[in-house]
């Protein structure tokens, strides 16, 4: 006999209780990321087609109406096509839950999960230089309560090369000051590591801690009503020391500089050190080596910068010249 057809607003529903947060152990930002994806679909389908969700059954979802939603997206809604991406990801995961919760359903899985991601360049790490690093430490106002908060947020940023949403979620009970100076991390994926504080870190963290009189639970990094800040707070906050910095470090100036900045900064100062790129991948929590290798591009690109300043005494080779019109067309694309 066969098995009756599980509804779609139940696959949905399995799929996040069952398959995510059970099965797999999501962290609560996945968890969140899915939902978002599965909202902004669901909201354009009702607009697209007048069907509210629990309507929807899954042949609603196949592949030309979600190669529509993720045009809208890009087009509508202006996301890059790294966002592009991560909403389909959140879709393939599901379309791959449905094909076994709901054979039925193969032929559209099969269909959506034959779109692929969309390719894009990746623009060039932008990163600071040491001496705007220090520019920028110094720049928050340590005679006002946020100014000292603000001082101790980035030079931990800086140390320990932290995600802005490590730095929010970071408590009292995670600071390591008594027999050595660290911090306890929790990063993407639920990876959890121990990032050592220079001298200087684990003095200024020491100072502010026993200035905010936390319980261990507490945000290290309260906002002005004593819980945690947000990511846009940190963003603010770095706004206003770079400004604070431009007078005294003029490069800085017209600069885009955000939290994930001192991060790349963090990586390719540890690079320039000599540091293994097997070590800055702990220390940075990525989840594959192959990620920290933006970081060698990045230095490169510093290199041949400075050697394309450089006169080339050699003589300049000719630039080939085809003698054949189809010739002449190919080198022209």
């Amino acid at each position: 006999m066969r098995a009756p057809q599980i509804g779609f607003d139940q696959l949905v529903q399995d799929f996040f209780v069952r398959r995510l947060i059970n099965e797999r152990g999501a962290s609560p930002r996945t968890v969140e990321s899915y939902r978002d994806a599965f909202e902004l679909l669901f909201g354009y389908i009702e607009q697209r087609v007048g069907k509210s969700p629990s309507k929807l059954t899954m042949g609603d979802l196949d592949a030309p109406l979600i190669l529509d939603f993720l045009d809208h997206l890009e087009v509508d809604r202006h996301n890059s096509a790294r966002t592009r991406n991560a909403r389909l990801a959140a879709i393939h995961s599901f379309m791959r839950y449905a094909a076994v919760r709901d054979p039925a359903s193969m032929a559209t899985t099969t269909r959506v999960l034959a779109i692929p991601a969309k390719r894009f360049d990746r623009p060039a790490l932008g990163y600071l230089t040491r001496e705007e690093i220090a520019a920028v430490l110094a720049a928050p106002d340590r005679s006002t309560w946020s100014g000292q908060r603000d001082a101790v947020l980035l030079a931990v940023a800086y140390n320990t090369g932290a995600r802005v949403s490590e730095l929010v979620a970071l408590q009292v009970r995670h600071v390591l000051l008594d027999r050595q100076s660290a911090l306890h991390l929790h990063g993407k994926g639920r990876k959890e590591r121990v990032i050592p504080l220079w001298a200087n870190t684990a003095a200024a963290l020491r100072s502010w801690l026993d200035r905010i009189a936390a319980a261990p639970e507490a945000p290290v990094f309260p906002n002005r009503n004593g819980t945690a800040m947000t990511r846009s707070g940190v963003r603010d906050r770095l706004d206003r020391a770079v400004a604070a910095a431009e007078p005294a470090c003029p490069s800085l100036t017209g600069r885009r500089i955000s939290p994930h900045t001192l991060r790349h900064s963090t990586a390719v100062h540890l690079l320039e050190a000599g540091t293994d790129l097997a070590v800055i991948a702990m220390w940075l929590g990525h989840s594959s080596p192959a990620v920290t290798h933006h970081y060698l591009e990045a230095d490169l690109a510093t290199k041949e910068a400075t050697l394309a300043r450089l006169d080339d005494p050699s003589r300049r080779p000719s630039r080939f010249r085809p003698g054949d019109r189809l010739l002449a067309f190919l080198e022209g694309l």
